[in-house]
């Protein structure tokens, strides 16, 4: 039997929370399979991140080079960018590709508070790697940041309209909490294309959770990489994330790590599943 490939290039967290693992069980629980190219090794618990050690670009590039001679690929899905030569190698790759979907999670932040991200690495990720994005996934605080301003509610559509502006084919700005504003009940995800919007709607889980942003963004690279349209597949990614959150497991004294691989959750053969509300 033959999955769609899904060229993974992101950092690697040896919890299994986040990372090349996290990307790997989305991906095959969406019915693809990952080909998984390290862009970082990291030294993290499920506390926080204690040090990134930055794959050299040519690294990147001869063990990206080597599995695509090899194998078929359908999509591709990017996560931790460490430092400069890591991103030229990135940009190289996605460049090579445009009629994949290329899916983009912007990492800046660890789950712990620790910066992964300086200034000058955001400002050539925006310029030259953004407008090679079939869809950016960046969280409320990273979306800001991506457009050098701050979180403000009433700023979000600016902000996703100015990446778009940028030459992202599309965002989603994922509703997680937003340091000293008070959680909701509720979750909104919303989709941003040219000129359309569309939201979705989830009760907030109780946890703090470590992984849910590479497991949604890898999820909706697999759903695409099978052929599904943008809006179904973010739909889809959203309900499997919310899902393997629930079930969340503890194996560590810090954050819970979603739950890719067991549990109730299974594909729908058609249409939309209904769990989230589009507007």
């Amino acid at each position: 039997m033959s999955l769609p490939c899904v060229l993974v290039l992101a950092g690697h967290d040896p919890t299994g929370g986040a990372g090349l693992m996290a990307d790997a069980e989305a991906i095959r629980a969406m019915g693809g399979w990952a080909l998984t190219v390290p862009t970082a090794l990291t030294c993290q618990t499920t506390v926080d991140v204690r040090s990134v050690m930055s794959r050299p670009g040519e690294e990147i590039l001869a063990t990206a080079r080597a599995v695509l001679e090899d194998c078929d690929i359908h999509a591709i899905k990017v996560g931790l960018i460490a430092d400069l030569s890591a991103l030229e190698a990135v940009i190289t790759l996605c460049a090579a590709y445009p009629h994949l979907p290329i899916v983009i999670d912007p990492v800046l932040k660890a789950g712990g508070g620790r910066e992964l991200s300086g200034q000058a690495l955001m400002a050539a990720f925006v310029e030259q790697l953004l407008p090679l994005a079939t869809l950016i996934t960046p969280n409320l605080e990273e979306l800001a940041r991506l457009t050098g301003s701050v979180f403000e509610e009433a700023r979000i559509t600016d902000q996703a309209e100015q990446m778009l502006d940028a030459g992202a084919g599309a965002v989603l700005a994922t509703g997680t909490d937003v340091a000293d504003t008070p959680p909701q009940p509720h979750v909104t995800h919303r989709l941003y294309t040219p000129g359309n919007l569309q939201a979705w709607s989830w009760p907030r889980l109780l946890g703090h959770y470590h992984g849910s942003g590479c497991t949604l963004a890898s999820a909706i690279a697999a759903l695409m990489a099978r052929g599904e349209a943008l809006a179904q597949a973010c739909q889809t990614a959203q309900q499997f994330t919310w899902h393997s959150l629930e079930r969340a497991l503890t194996p560590g004294r810090g954050q819970q790590i979603p739950d890719r691989l067991t549990g109730p959750f299974h594909l729908p053969t058609q249409g939309l599943p209904k769990q989230g509300s589009a507007t």
